[in-house]
């Protein structure tokens, strides 16, 4: 038995869902998305609950039993409230700025980086230094977070890079002499 497939989905208020078979759909404040479940799920709505639940005791119904879940409350969370991911930048010279659709990073190469902002992503610039990307589907804020990330991932000896906040650096000592 799923420990979290078995806990209901509250639904807040200001928020709609609409069951389709195995398509769900939820439109609130931050937004509209949908969800196509797999088969082996059988989902249902009671009251502000929406009940998941594997339509047999087969392997795969039981593995994507607690997944499914997960996905229907991520996607009613994000049309409510959404999702956020802060990076950071340090070192010197590094800073960040959103021109137009794209966001132009500085990193110290002979050239300015500019990554094309995806349709259904916000990105905004706080400072030069601090670069916050929101959204309404986990994921996706996720993946541009570590798209972004890669251009220039924190190095161990002086720290420098493009960090998630509150991310800590094992340092490493220099060469001695």
């Amino acid at each position: 038995m799923s420990r979290i497939g078995k806990n209901p989905v509250p639904i807040p208020s200001g928020t709609e869902i609409q069951i389709d078979g195995q398509l769900i759909s939820a439109k609130g404040k931050q937004g509209r998305a949908e969800l196509s479940l797999v088969p082996e799920i059988e989902i249902s709505q009671e009251d502000n609950l929406i009940w998941v639940k594997p339509r047999s005791d087969s392997r795969r119904a039981k593995i994507m039993w607690g997944t499914s879940r997960s996905l229907v409350n991520n996607m009613v969370q994000g049309v409510t409230e959404g999702f956020s991911r802060t990076l950071e930048i340090k070192g010197v010279g590094y800073r960040a700025s959103v021109k137009g659709k794209s966001l132009s990073l500085q990193l110290g190469f002979s050239h300015d980086v500019d990554y094309p902002i995806p349709e259904g992503i916000d990105i905004k610039c706080e400072g030069n230094t601090k670069i916050i990307v929101s959204g309404i589907d986990l994921q996706r804020v996720g993946q541009v977070a570590a798209e972004i990330r890669r251009y220039r991932p924190p190095e161990p000896y002086k720290g420098k890079g493009i960090l998630y906040a509150g991310e800590r650096i094992l340092r490493k000592e220099g060469k001695k002499k």
